[in-house]
């Protein structure tokens, strides 16, 4: 009988489970909704006992039907940035504030013009952006005081997931790399940052790599999941790194792309680099090396938008049949996919999506091309400053609900100009999860031998060089209307 992992992609929307053999075969998964609170507009929350509720419920239910003592390890890749707060008794102070909340503008021009991004980018390696977590921290300290006073202990969402299993308050080099509290060449904790926060660093986690166990399931944990308490519970990552991982994007140069609810774009390399406009995140990888990050803000989450919120419909195979290959580098209607503001490259809470370009004779398919041609756009918007720091893309690994296209597989192909390979298991981050935990239990020696063993691809989405050229013009376009709109933002802002 073959060693199992359990593998958690703790996500915005829903919490996704795997059981995956030693072989990389995935036996089951189960996937548990939860809700997100907007209580301002621009603001999003979540309660961290719903993502433990939704675990409780899942895991049991994934085990059905297998032998639950064969389960090893268990690792998690979860949604990043988000500010999870512990009091005394180690219980939630106040909802979790996402990765994807934008009410920190106050305080991240206050980290990148009075502190200084010079500063940050020598003490972190990056810049601050509205979805990290050193902003929501001083935004606490200044709208929530009574709270920030209370605070003994501070995580990420996947950590308050792996203290619940464990009792250890930790946290991975790849997630902490997205706080802007940690020194991601030095893979410690910034001092200068932490003063800045007002925080301590006894109220910081312990670092971890990766794939290192931090600790077993504790026996409450282990008798409310149907395991054994000897289970293996490994740091595991923030989401984007352990996609990377589950793509096989470990080692030097490669890319990983992911279309979820956000967009990413994942380059790794085995020495720690910066890009000097700081466009792009410099974050430590979940294999031990590093990456660089570009992260859209919105990617599959504005497919959805438009054909649930807007359409009303669910049959998004529908939608794009009219879109022929014919239409496409074609399409006049063009889209900023800007609706929860922009991270990279721009990093403008402010920014608001657009259709532009539109006629009498624009019809419903040009929208939805305009739509996922505008997600590729913005994609490589942050593979153009990769590039123009010297590094070499070739191809890249494609994963996320976004992926499932083939239509966005060939749009994004040709629009970025590189080969894209769709992996045999198509679960980015949970499987990622898996991998870590296999590694953890010494079933693999390293995470690269890991990948090495158990990534397949299914198939490879080729460009076709006229179809390049035609994007390429179209991109020249569209990569000039966020600046020339850029100024009207801030008086849409003003008006709110």
């Amino acid at each position: 009988m073959f060693t199992k992992d359990i593998g958690i992609d703790l996500g915005t929307s829903a919490v996704k489970l795997l059981l995956m053999d030693e072989t990389g075969r995935i036996d089951n998964i189960v996937s548990r909704e939860y809700g997100i609170a907007f209580p301002h507009p621009g603001w999003s929350e979540q309660e961290p006992a719903d993502w433990w509720d939704a675990v409780c419920d899942g895991i049991p239910a994934l085990l059905q039907g297998f032998d639950a003592s064969l389960v090893r390890g268990i690792g998690a890749g979860g949604q990043m940035h988000g500010l999870v707060v512990l009091d005394k008794a180690d219980k939630v102070i106040r909802p979790c504030i996402l990765w994807n909340d934008g009410r920190t503008q106050k305080q991240v021009d206050y980290l990148n013009n009075e502190i200084g991004k010079d500063k940050l980018s020598r003490y972190t390696a990056n810049i601050a952006f509205a979805g990290f977590t050193a902003p929501k921290l001083l935004w606490l300290r200044d709208n929530e005081p009574e709270n920030f006073a209370r605070i003994e202990k501070i995580m990420l969402p996947k950590d308050y997931i792996n203290y619940k299993l464990t009792g250890v308050h930790c946290t991975d080099y790849s997630d902490a790399s997205g706080m802007l509290l940690l020194d991601v060449q030095h893979k410690c904790w910034s001092k200068e940052m932490l003063d800045i926060c007002g925080v301590s660093e006894a109220k910081m986690p312990k670092l971890f790599e990766s794939w290192e166990p931090v600790g077993t399931l504790t026996a409450e944990a282990a008798a409310k999941l149907g395991l054994p308490e000897g289970v293996k519970v490994c740091a595991g990552a923030g989401d984007n790194a352990a996609a990377a991982v589950g793509c096989g994007a470990v080692g030097n140069g490669k890319c990983n792309i992911s279309l979820g609810t956000s967009g990413t774009v994942f380059i790794t390399s085995s020495t720690f680099g910066v890009d000097k406009q700081n466009a792009l995140h410099s974050f430590d990888h979940a294999d031990g090396g590093y990456h660089l990050m570009g992260c859209i803000l919105s990617a599959a989450s504005c497919n959805k938008w438009w054909m649930e919120d807007i359409l009303n419909t669910q049959d998004f195979g529908k939608e794009q049949e009219p879109i022929t290959a014919e239409k496409l580098g074609a399409n006049d209607v063009y889209y900023l996919p800007y609706l929860m503001g922009e991270r990279s490259p721009h990093n403008d809470p402010a920014a608001r999506g657009s259709f532009i370009g539109l006629r009498m004779d624009s019809t419903r398919a040009d929208m939805t091309q305009a739509v996922l041609e505008g997600v590729a756009f913005a994609i490589k918007d942050c593979v153009e400053i990769a590039r123009a720091q010297g590094v070499e893309i070739a191809s890249s690994t494609l994963c996320g609900g976004g992926a499932k296209s083939p239509l966005w597989r060939e749009i994004m192909a040709n629009i970025l100009g590189i080969p894209l390979a769709l992996p045999q298991t198509e679960q980015g981050p949970g499987y990622g999860g898996a991998m870590l935990a296999a590694v953890a239990c010494g079933e693999y020696a390293t995470v690269q031998e890991c990948a090495d063993k158990l990534i397949k691809i299914k198939s490879v989405t080729e460009p076709d060089p006229a179809l390049v050229k035609k994007y390429a013009a179209r991109y020249e376009l569209w990569h000039k209307l966020y600046p020339t709109l850029k100024p009207l933002y801030a008086e849409m802002e003003a008006l709110q």
